[in-house]
């Protein structure tokens, strides 16, 4: 296969986005089409071999703006002003053509969720080296022996054979690393991470991120880094964009936007406090008491729960923390029946649970209720707020009509959001307003307890904070108890009673908030707490040190 025409360098910035508008149409119900700006006026530059750092809160189009340097918008939106020059050349001006051969060899993209982004049936080479071939960048074989070479770049496992897995076949961290190599394979000059470690447990956050920083120092590829995380971002990039609303707040390098933040909003991102939750004490009969309980999956082939044991008291919150496959949300499926439990037994209000969920009461269903991570797939996108909260309101109660609408306001209000939402749907929130609504809809059951399943971990820090705020405000107010499931340490610290530490199916350090974070801790404890980042320049490097010197003491 003969090899492509070398990639276009023209003069100057490698990216260069001018005056950036981007707008979508919004459809209200009962209301006339309108056009909505997401991008106003926005500007940057990039050079090469460089990262500029795109932060702000949900909608703030930093995503937006990341895939504009794609030439693309997603779901309706529409470049419909200024300039996108990639290599010199305005790529808006391309057609169809022109973008394919752009997208995937000058510039690649990294998504949030990479077991989304790849093919179940396809093995990982064939996809990794994909865009490479068909570009002619390089030769199957050419581009196989850069794949393995980056899989050990980036520190996978058995970086020869790996590549014959499927993506079900690896973890989730690992998944993210395949997905960057996948980017690397066809050496781009420009790489767009789109919140690429947001979904990441802590530790397994750490070696991505340093994977992701060795690439990019190694290969000399350009990178915009998206991300809500400042902690994150100012261990990476050169430079720091904040973004609100869709218009540029603040930009500069990375030292001054953390140490010496110009505006407002910035130095609020900058600035974001702990919730300080003081430790209520264990009082009465636990409303939730999980017995030796074990669980397997594959017909009792593979443990994936042993011998768990945890309390929970009415108005309390029990932190649940580990990596990723330490048997955390696992756990919440034991709970609510989706996984019977092999062995033990759970309790809940004073009456032990059928371990499948078909065989509870609706009276179980009822006082049991769960709040999911990712809002958007959590509601029916046809559906109105007020009929996503007011289905468990008709459902458990009975109630109907007018009582039902004023019922729906009452929790609209309880999640400081008003009636004025009744009519609007998923599509016209923001991920905050998603989260409050899945929360109202809990509410709507008027539960004993409520499982919340990484409820904030894809929320900027402004607006996790504020959900935090709220569930802590309505737990006061409904005695409502909260099993709060995160890889999030800064959230434990923010909201928990007691915590119960996880890893490999087992409780491994479990009590009060006090007792299981203050030392000395299991060398597994001690890792989490130190895999927490700071927003430091140079504490990932710090970070990765003390690892292995750990390692090497071990």
């Amino acid at each position: 296969m003969a090899r492509r025409p070398a990639k276009p360098r023209g003069d100057g910035p490698l990216l260069d986005i001018r005056d950036l508008r981007i707008e979508a149409t919004s459809y209200p119900p009962g209301e006339a089409p309108r056009i909505v700006t997401i991008v106003d006026g926005v500007s940057l530059t990039l050079e090469r071999g460089k990262v500029l750092g795109l932060i702000g809160e949900s909608g703030a189009g930093k995503s937006t703006i990341g895939l504009s340097s794609m030439g693309y918008g997603r779901g309706g939106v529409r470049i419909t002003g200024g300039e996108v020059r990639l290599n010199g050349r305005d790529i808006m001006k391309n057609r169809a053509s022109g973008f394919r051969a752009l997208r995937g060899r000058e510039v690649c993209y990294v998504a949030q969720s990479a077991a989304a982004a790849f093919n179940p049936a396809h093995k990982l080479m064939d996809q990794v080296v994909e865009a490479a071939v068909r570009h002619g960048t390089l030769r199957r074989a050419e581009a196989e022996k850069r794949a393995v070479a980056l899989f050990r770049k980036l520190s996978l496992p058995n970086p020869e054979t790996i590549g014959e897995r499927f993506p079900h076949q690896v973890s989730g961290g690992q998944l993210q690393r395949v997905m960057t190599a996948m980017a690397l394979c066809s050496e781009p000059d420009l790489i767009v991470f789109d919140e690429p470690t947001t979904a990441l447990d802590v530790t397994t956050q750490i070696d991505v991120l340093a994977a992701i920083k060795d690439a990019i120092r190694d290969t000399g590829v350009a990178a915009l880094y998206i991300t809500h995380d400042l902690a994150v971002v100012a261990q990476v990039a050169d430079q720091i964009m904040v973004l609100r609303h869709g218009k540029l707040v603040e930009w500069g390098d990375t030292r001054q936007i953390i140490k010496e933040p110009r505006q407002e909003y910035t130095n609020a991102l900058v600035s974001v406090h702990e919730i300080q939750h003081p430790e209520k004490a264990p009082t009465g009969t636990p409303v939730l008491s999980v017995k030796n309980v074990t669980a397997s999956y594959g017909g009792g082939r593979v443990k994936v729960l042993k011998n768990v044991s945890v309390d929970l008291c009415a108005g309390q919150t029990l932190a649940v923390v580990g990596e990723s496959g330490s048997g955390k949300s696992t756990l919440a499926r034991a709970i609510t029946g989706l996984l019977p439990p092999e062995d033990g037994s759970v309790t809940f209000v004073g009456r032990t649970l059928a371990p499948r969920l078909r065989d509870r009461t609706k009276t179980d269903l009822r006082e049991l209720q769960m709040i999911y991570q990712m809002a958007d797939v959590a509601m029916n996108p046809r559906q109105t707020v007020g009929t996503i909260i007011g289905r468990p309101i008709e459902f458990y109660f009975g109630i109907k009509g007018q009582e039902r609408d004023r019922r729906v306001a009452e929790l609209l209000e309880k999640i400081e959001m008003g009636k004025g939402f009744i009519d609007r749907y998923p599509a016209e929130l923001s991920g905050g307003q998603k989260q409050r609504v899945c929360i109202a809809r809990a509410l709507a059951a008027n539960p004993k307890l409520i499982i919340c399943d990484e409820v904030t971990s894809a929320l900027d820090p402004l607006v996790a904070n504020g959900i935090l705020k709220l569930l802590l405000g309505l737990q006061a107010e409904e005695g409502v108890a909260y099993l709060f499931i995160t890889h999030d340490l800064a959230t434990v610290k923010s909201i928990a009673d007691s915590i119960a530490v996880m890893l490999r199916g087992e409780v491994v350090r479990y009590g009060p908030k006090s007792r299981v974070l203050t030392p000395p801790f299991d060398d597994y404890t001690d890792l989490l707490l130190r895999s927490v980042p700071e927003m430091e320049i140079g504490w990932l490097e710090g970070a990765i040190s003390g690892r292995r010197m750990a390692s090497a003491g071990n």
